[in-house]
């Protein structure tokens, strides 16, 4: 056992420890361990991030759960890893190569420079947060860190595009896309967040024309729309079939204004009669209702918006290279000054913007790769049916909702940082075996008919006829080729023959859907996958549930037949507290490792998780980790302390010898063994850290260690050596059970303590982290020690006793660590230790147990079970100038009341106050309530 130093230094002890437990490989799993697997994959961050708030949460729960798994005799695999982050690597990089001056565009480098730029970038930049998840003490197994990006996780990506392609649940198609401007690229719905706007709703006049083609000068139809620009656009006005107002008009010409071109009026169901006027523009490139409608009235598809945003040549000379909200005034100041603009009306709606850029998308008619997602019924049922829980149980309605109503997935992306879709085509031609150039493509067709299943995939046109040869010769036209990894050769031939790889690649979610078989060696049946899949939990947050939790359910299934988890616990979004969610604009996020160097990881880790609830939000605020802090500093005094008291470390301990205290100290321990252990089991992480709390500095630290000073000030060797045989045990179990929360302070103090020395190497003899893991007592053990819950009463009632007498003393304006005299009138008899007891924790001098004690008249007192105990005032205090103190003190704390009871009383304040505001009043009445009840206590004591 070393000495501990006088005060706890993190920044020393952290760095070490870390280094230790790496060079040790006390992280690694082992998959020929003969223990039962537990194991968890990262959510993988992306490789651009730093670590955030949100960060540490997630990675603090998974982290105690990976130290808690290894102290409960698992062999444990966290396996991390990063994202490539398709769009926001690519912005990053084009953003800083632009500031450089290098580019204006990626196009300025082309394809092949810009992505050595990126891997550059990448190599320089991409380990940042890894390293910072290490800061925070994560003990994920880094020896089998895994990128997206990698050959080995490429390889897998593409041979599960080719695999679903061969299915033909891959299909390339003309549809309606969520469109990115800035980015250039489509995105999935779920990459769309809906943001309620304040807007306008301006109201367009649409001319008749006459049969002789000329617009009427009195009859028009009015259409309301809040996207006045794609009106350039238009290639109908559409009615429902069923509005009497407009049957006459179903099949008359319009004019479309500012263009000058007829389009037709068309009845279709689509149309929402009571919506603006019951008439509706069809733009068909630019809305996807209105595409539909197209689609079944046979429209042209007018693009007047380009991918970059700015209007096309197809808007007409007066808009053409305008930005789309440029284009929108101009269109509004051209319509008003031709009279067509009816008028304009304040509008509240919901636009839809790019979860990347920020900007609000553009519907946009697209050539897109999609999915038809594997596995539906089955991932779906693998919830309902409980074969995966989800904490908090309701995000399952979520899921299950959203699987019910599933699309099929654009998985295309137009960039270049990302998994290249493996296809190559020969643009719009097909190529015939007359074109075959001294290429014998009749043998590849045949080559890839035979090789199908080993990664070649092709597709063709429909066998034909050779154009004007009666009878002549039958050719196959191939058009595309889907092609897996290793297979060079397929594409050698293929690009000799003109043929072109896709130069989109794949949503960053269509790798990371196969993260957690693909990282342990898929498609393989690797010792790791053997061993460590199924995983057993996976953590991370409801926002991302049908972007990668559903998704990874589906891929689990259809690629290995099993689930990819038996667990998903999602945490809350962290907030500021005021309930504003963290953002730099906003200046309220603070950055992890400055926390970590002002209170240390273990501070962090500790404040984050206490304040965490079960899946709700969590309201930061600083002081969580000053109290995370104060914590790590309360336990290691309390080694100190025991330190201090010399004497062997873990001795034995006699069950004749153990006290009242002793005896409830060690079954308030088994309690909170039970309720944590529960706690963990539920992820109940908030409550495992309050009993953590609760226990350790309320019942071991304030009521155990006072009261044990009876015997260590005493002069009994031998309960003194007993006493502290039951502080080891205590202790040696508490650091066990802090092990997961606080990793570092636990092993320093594990080392320090010298409750290693005598443990198996492999069981916390080199590491508390494998440490067995504490369980409730027993039958046996607890009838061995007497540990009776009559103890537990008879204690708790010494502590009722004493929390009132403290309270005298500070409704008497007393000093806490002043000795006065009380006078103790017991029940019944008391023993003398107990007495002792009491006479401690009350900083009483002297405690005079009286059984017959007569009081004179107002002297304070309390009455409590273990009887009254009574605080005479002689020479302690003026009774006159103390009721004045008093007085005066009532007359501040009523005003208070009063003026918080009128907030609170205000139906327009409690209506409009967030919820932690009206909290925080509520919680100040209340405040202010129990101090005007304890002065007035007082003053009646007094005999006021």
């Amino acid at each position: 056992m070393s000495e501990l130093s006088k005060a706890y230094e993190p920044q020393a002890v952290e760095e070490r420890w870390y280094q230790y437990w790496i060079e040790n490989k006390f992280f690694v799993a082992d998959p020929e361990s003969p223990k039962p697997p537990y194991s968890i994959v990262i959510p993988p961050p992306n490789v651009t991030g730093v670590l955030t708030l949100g960060h540490v949460l997630n990675n603090t729960i998974q982290d105690i759960l990976a130290r808690k798994a290894r102290m409960s005799g698992f062999e444990v695999l966290w396996l991390p890893g990063t994202d490539h982050a398709g769009i926001a690597t690519q912005a990053v990089v084009e953003r800083t190569l632009k500031k450089e001056g290098a580019i204006k565009h990626r196009d300025d480098l082309g394809r092949e420079k810009f992505l050595e730029k990126v891997w550059e970038w990448k190599e320089k930049h991409g380990g940042i947060i890894i390293q910072q998840l290490k800061k925070l003490g994560c003990s994920c197994d880094w020896s089998r860190e895994r990128f997206t990006m990698e050959p080995e996780y490429s390889k897998c990506v593409t041979r599960v595009f080719v695999d679903l392609y061969k299915k033909g649940l891959i299909y390339h198609g003309k549809r309606m896309v969520n469109w990115d401007p800035v980015a250039r690229t489509a995105l999935s719905d779920e990459e769309v967040i809906m943001t309620e706007e304040r807007g306008h709703l301006w109201h367009i006049k649409y001319p008749l024309l006459e049969d002789d083609g000329t617009p009427s000068a009195t009859e028009f139809v009015v259409v309301a729309t809040t996207r006045p620009e794609t009106m350039l656009g238009d290639e109908a006005v559409a009615v429902n079939p069923k509005d009497e107002r407009y049957q006459a008009l179903i099949g008359r010409k319009l004019l479309l204004p500012l263009r000058n071109k007829p389009i037709p009026v068309i009845a279709d169901e689509l149309v929402d009669p009571k919506f603006g006027t019951g008439c509706v523009k069809v733009t068909p490139a630019h809305d996807p209702a209105d595409y539909e409608m197209a689609v079944r009235h046979n429209l042209p598809l007018t693009v007047v918006i380009a991918p970059d945003g700015r209007m096309t040549d197809e808007a007409g000379e007066d808009f053409v290279g305008l930005d789309r909200f440029a284009a929108r005034e101009a269109v509004i100041e051209e319509l008003k000054e031709q009279k067509f603009l009816l008028k304009i009306e304040d509008y509240t709606h919901n636009v839809g913007y790019s979860e990347r850029s920020h900007v609000p998308i553009e519907p946009y008619l697209s050539e897109q790769w999609f999915l038809r997602y594997p596995q539906v019924q089955r991932s779906t049922e693998a919830v309902t049916k409980g074969e995966i829980q989800f904490f908090p149980e309701r995000w399952a309605k979520t899921y299950t909702h959203w699987m019910t109503n599933i699309k099929d997935w654009c998985i295309s992306r137009q960039l270049w940082w990302g998994h290249r879709i493996p296809v190559w085509r020969q643009g719009d031609r097909t190529l015939s075996i007359a074109d075959a150039r001294g290429i014998d493509v009749e043998g590849l067709l045949n080559r890839f008919t035979q090789d199908d299943a080993n990664g070649v995939v092709y597709r063709r046109t429909p066998t034909r006829e050779f154009v004007g040869t009666l009878g002549g010769p039958v050719h196959r036209f191939l058009r595309e080729v889907a092609i897996a990894p290793g297979r060079e050769d397929v594409v050698r031939a293929l690009e000799e023959l003109g043929f072109t790889q896709d130069p989109d690649v794949l949503d960053t979610w269509a790798s990371s859907w196969l993260w957690p078989f693909a990282t342990m060696g898929w498609p393989e049946t690797t010792p790791t996958l053997k061993k460590f899949y199924p995983t057993s939990v996976l953590v991370t947050g409801p926002d991302i549930i049908f972007f990668w939790v559903a998704r990874m359910i589906m891929a689990g299934f259809e690629y290995t037949g099993e689930k990819p988890f038996g667990q998903v616990y999602f945490t809350g979004i962290i907030r500021d507290k005021l309930g504003r969610k963290m953002s730099k604009s906003l200046g309220n996020s603070p950055d992890p490792l400055d926390l970590i160097s002002k209170y240390g990881a273990d501070a962090l880790r500790f404040g984050i998780i206490r304040s965490a609830p079960l899946g709700q939000d969590l309201l930061f605020d600083e002081q969580h980790i000053e109290l995370g802090r104060n914590f790590c500093n309360k336990l290691w005094n309390a080694c100190r302390f025991r330190q201090m008291q010399g004497g062997e470390v873990q001795g034995e301990i006699d069950p004749a010898k153990l006290g009242s205290d002793d005896k409830w100290i060690l079954i308030r321990l088994h309690v909170a063994i039970r309720e944590l252990t529960e706690a963990l089991n539920e992820y109940k992480f908030s409550e495992a850290a309050q009993t953590l709390y609760r226990f350790f500095w309320s019942e071991y630290c304030d009521w155990y260690v006072e009261s044990s000073k009876a015997v260590l000030q005493g002069g009994d060797s031998a309960r003194k050596r007993n006493t502290l045989a039951v502080i080891d045990f205590v202790l040696s179990h508490t650091l066990r059970l802090f092990q997961p929360f606080l990793p570092f302070i636990t092993e320093e103090l594990w080392h320090g303590m010298g409750y290693h020395e005598d443990m198996p190497e492999g069981q916390g003899g080199r590491s508390i982290m494998f440490a067995p893991w504490p369980k409730p007592f027993d039958g046996d053990f607890r009838d061995f020690y007497s540990l009776d819950d009559c103890y537990v009463d008879f204690v708790n009632q010494k502590h009722e006793l004493v929390t009132q007498g403290r309270n005298l003393r500070r409704e008497a304006n007393i000093a806490s660590n002043k000795k006065v005299r009380f006078i103790f009138k017991p029940a019944t008899g008391i023993p003398p230790h107990d007495a002792k007891v009491l006479q401690l924790l009350l900083s009483a001098d002297p405690l005079e147990v009286v059984p017959d004690y007569q009081p004179p008249k107002g002297t304070p007192a309390v009455r409590a079970t273990l009887g009254e105990l009574y605080l005479p005032l002689e020479g302690l205090v003026d009774p006159a100038v103390e009721k004045t103190r008093l007085s005066k003190e009532r007359e501040k704390i009523l005003p208070e009341i009063d003026k918080v009871q009128l907030k609170l009383n205000n139906p327009a304040f409690v209506q409009k106050a967030p919820a932690a505001v009206l909290q925080e009043h509520q919680k100040r009445l209340s405040d202010w309530q129990a101090k005007l009840d304890t002065v007035e206590r007082a003053l009646r004591d007094m005999g006021d």
